[in-house]
């Protein structure tokens, strides 16, 4: 028997449609896990009678917009937070830092943090991410997914271009782990992974062909993963063009910048997400352009690591080229976070700044970035990113008696530039809530904080992350492999 629900008399409902429609006086029927109408609330009532709903809920003080899609994050980083420095390139931070601490997390180490990240998630209006992947094996990230309730897709760490020398940090046990002995043996290991758990917990989990990329991927790996994901029916999505430093060390090399260099070999396509994607010249936006690569755009991590997103990023012309760009929280490391609002206030605001023009990037950019690009970049946009009949009902319901939202006239400004997470009053994820009432359904969160930090402290320790001589430049890959 379906259950329905009815949520009415919403002050807005952002749509997130084709034509970016706000609906004011709001209402939206659940049926079981998906949208069975949505409108005005006179027009929805004519529409249904109140005794075909198990549950009504008034919204006469709320507002609601799709639930937010992360592009991209490490959920096998979370128990990193604060620890890394902020004075470290991408390079540095990878090879030096991000590397160690992976050498020495557990698997309950990982189910904790991915936990902890979903948690995190839930409460910042979070309904879907792309996770770049276990540093074991996926299971353990759909297990955290199985007890929130969250959707998104995973996949397992893979390399296969391990340095001469491993540097501090680096163990024996880790190299065997995250690199293989070549493309094919690392194409086969993922391909066992989607094969298992794509499709998992009634569809709301999905497994990709992810790999590390950059520097540790040869190019056969590059060019196989999304191969194999085209074959599978699946995405791939892997760092390139992350920095200045990987795009020039890239052209020293090879003679030419990373994403010309795999366009070279034939390695674009639709079901291609590329994190970060900083480094790129004017040329490179055609090509990505024609062949539907996608980019997922991570602000925070940009200002953090001083990728030069500002500076030397090409978003807007990315999105004015068609592209979908998505955007992402990344690591809690690197990002600091994994509250896609933030994220959402930074773009809106960071290329006006930076070009001296209002008008380059939005508010309306910034909520379509966070919700229906991701979505696409996701290949996820027939279900999820947009509130609209038949789509998922994953959506998000703000709190308007709130002194962030007192008084506010065009909810989208307010959305973007003047609401923060603590707003947030429940986040809706396959027609069920996973937060609500001040809390992540399923999840004892104090319990959680106490053994994260317990296990953080303790991986630090043994990654030897506290100690004054870890390096904060390096020239790893500059030469050789």
């Amino acid at each position: 028997m379906t259950q329905k629900t009815l949520i009415e008399n919403l002050q807005f409902l952002f749509t997130v449609d084709k034509r970016d429609t706000t609906i004011r006086d709001a209402s939206i029927v659940i049926e079981d896990s998906v949208i069975g109408d949505i409108g005005p609330s006179d027009e929805v009532a004519v529409r249904h009678g109140r005794n075909s709903f198990g549950k009504i809920v008034d919204g006469r003080m709320m507002g609601m917009c799709p639930g937010f899609i992360d592009s991209h994050v490490h959920l096998s980083e979370t128990l990193s937070r604060a620890v890394f420095p902020d004075n470290l390139n991408t390079r540095a931070w990878v090879f030096h830092w991000a590397k160690p601490f992976y050498a020495f997390i557990t698997r309950e180490d990982e189910y904790c943090g991915a936990l902890l990240g979903i948690t995190e998630m839930l409460r910042a209006g979070t309904t879907c991410f792309l996770d770049m992947g276990s540093q074991y094996d996926p299971g353990i990230t759909v297990r955290a997914m199985e007890k929130t309730g969250i959707r998104g897709i995973t996949g397992r760490h893979a390399a296969d271009n391990p340095p001469d020398v491993l540097p501090r940090g680096w163990t024996s046990e880790m190299v065997d782990h995250h690199f293989f002995p070549d493309a094919e043996s690392a194409l086969a290991e993922l391909e066992k992974c989607v094969r298992k758990y794509n499709g998992a917990l009634e569809g709301r989990v999905r497994c990709w062909v992810n790999i590390e990329g950059k520097e540790p991927c040869t190019l056969e790996l590059h060019v196989g993963a999304r191969s194999l994901a085209e074959k599978l029916g699946v995405g791939t999505t892997y760092h390139l063009a992350t920095s200045i430093e990987e795009s020039e060390v890239c052209e020293s090399k090879h003679g030419c910048w990373p994403v010309t260099r795999i366009g070279n070999a034939g390695g674009l396509g639709g079901n291609l997400v590329i994190a970060h994607c900083a480094a790129v010249q004017d040329q490179e936006i055609p090509l990505m352009a024609e062949n539907g690569v996608k980019v997922a755009f991570c602000p925070s991590s940009s200002f953090k690591l001083g990728k030069g997103a500002t500076a030397i990023g090409k978003y807007p012309e990315m999105v004015d080229a068609g592209m979908t760009v998505g955007l992402g929280t990344d690591g809690v490391s690197a990002a600091g976070n994994t509250n896609l609002m933030r994220q959402m206030f930074v773009i809106a605001g960071m290329f006006k700044d930076a070009r001296v023009d209002p008008t380059v990037f939005d508010a309306r950019r910034a909520l379509r970035a966070a919700t229906i690009e991701g979505a696409k970049a996701l290949q996820w946009d027939d279900e999820i990113g947009s509130l609209e009949i038949g789509k998922k009902a994953d959506f998000v319901l703000f709190d308007l008696n709130h002194i962030e939202w007192t008084p506010y006239f065009d909810p989208l400004q307010a959305l973007v530039y003047s609401a923060s997470s603590a707003t947030i009053d429940q986040t809706w994820v396959d027609g069920h809530p996973c937060y609500q009432d001040g809390k992540v359904c399923g999840v004892d969160e104090i319990s959680l904080r106490m053994k994260a930090r317990l296990l953080a402290a303790e991986a630090v320790q043994r990654a030897g992350l506290q100690d004054e001589d870890v390096p904060v430049t390096t020239v790893l890959y500059d030469e050789g492999n």
